[in-house]
């Protein structure tokens, strides 16, 4: 819209004096535009607020199974290694493997036979303290023993790999009084169901609740045996809390998402509650990815988690959809909720405590899945 100007007492529209008034009055007021544009530009902008991505969650590895941290906690309470394995492995007995059974292990580039307790005795240690209780050391001997004999990593070439891809194997070196007691008051024992060996994923520590196979490891078919369970004697200690700003957390999930990276929400959490899936949103496109996929990338210790945004000082959820409650105070540092400890006489009685039976050379193989 253009300016309205005013015409000055006493002077006639159109002449000269009139017209000078008028520019001078135009003049006048586009100085005072331009110094009124000056001050604005010259104004420092709004600070821009910072997002950080923040991720609370528990335990330590992939769920599925045995707790070691859980294991040591029952064994402090008095349960025995048969009663720990039983509660972790539901509806399982115990067998004895074949008495000459040999394990093919891949130690760098070459495979080594070696015999099956021998084996034994060079994992314990590496897998969990020696200074830990026996009980605790001989489910870890036997739950090592049976995985052992059920991974089958390499197919035909190798059983195991010599690391955390199957389990850590130290040879004589990782020995120890405590764990090679362990390994001999459990000689050949392993879990089985149905009588047959059954695999026995075990991991660094729960949270609180382990989580079912199919759950744990996407496209896993279900086994009766892996389910999730409740870990009494976990306790706030494996909390955790990550902080990422948003411009870290885009570089990590760079390819999930279209556009800037906008945050987080989760589709689906397991029987734990772990997270199955979530999308990665971003302002053009979000993806869906698995909750591993999406704690590996943000290089987080477990899938149990739960997300906010911060910006600024205002901490924000982000959305859910699985409909489970939240089972932390958002950031308070409470423990998440935990059913009372069992009983010496159910919830983790074996369901065949001390029973063993001889198994076929041929036997050893892992169930589907």
């Amino acid at each position: 819209m253009r300016p309205t100007y005013h015409r000055p007492q006493g002077v006639r529209a159109g002449s000269r004096r009139a017209r000078r008034a008028t520019v001078t009055t135009a003049a006048l007021l586009a100085a005072g535009a331009l110094q009124s544009g000056d001050a604005a530009a010259a104004a420092p902008p709004p600070p821009r607020l910072t997002q950080t991505l923040v991720i609370e969650g528990t335990g330590n590895g992939h769920g599925v199974g045995m707790s070691q941290e859980g294991a040591f906690g029952y064994a402090r309470h008095g349960f025995t290694y048969q009663q720990i394995l039983a509660h972790y492995y539901s509806g399982t007995a115990l067998g004895l493997a074949p008495a000459k059974a040999v394990v093919k292990v891949l130690i760098g580039s070459k495979v080594k036979k070696v015999p099956l307790e021998r084996y034994v005795r060079g994992v314990i240690a590496a897998e969990m303290p020696p200074s830990w209780p026996a009980a605790a050391l001989e489910a870890q001997a036997v739950a090592s023993r049976t995985y052992a004999l059920t991974d089958h990593a390499g197919g035909s070439r190798f059983d195991v790999y010599s690391d955390t891809r199957s389990q850590v194997y130290r040879g004589a070196a990782a020995e120890t009084a405590a764990t090679n007691a362990a390994v001999a008051a459990t000689a050949r024992q392993i879990v089985t169901y149905g009588g047959r060996p059954a695999i026995t994923y075990f991991f660094a520590s729960s949270g609180g609740m382990t989580e079912s196979v199919q759950d744990g490891f996407p496209g896993a078919e279900p086994q009766p045996w892996l389910v999730g369970v409740a870990d009494s004697y976990e306790t706030s200690a494996s909390r955790w809390k990550a902080e990422i700003p948003f411009a870290t957390a885009a570089k990590r999930l760079r390819g999930l998402y279209r556009g800037r990276f906008h945050g987080v929400e989760v589709v689906r959490r397991g029987a734990s509650p772990r997270v199955l899936v979530a999308r990665v949103l971003g302002t053009l496109a979000a993806s869906i990815v698995s909750g591993a996929t999406l704690a590996g990338r943000l290089g987080l210790d477990s899938t149990w988690e739960y997300f906010y945004v911060r910006t600024g000082t205002t901490l924000a959820p982000e959305p859910d959809h699985s409909g489970r409650a939240r089972l932390f105070g958002p950031l308070t540092g409470s423990s998440p909720n935990q059913p009372p400890p069992p009983s010496n006489s159910g919830g983790v009685a074996p369901t065949s405590s001390g029973s063993t039976s001889s198994l076929a050379a041929g036997g050893s193989a892992a169930p589907s899945g």
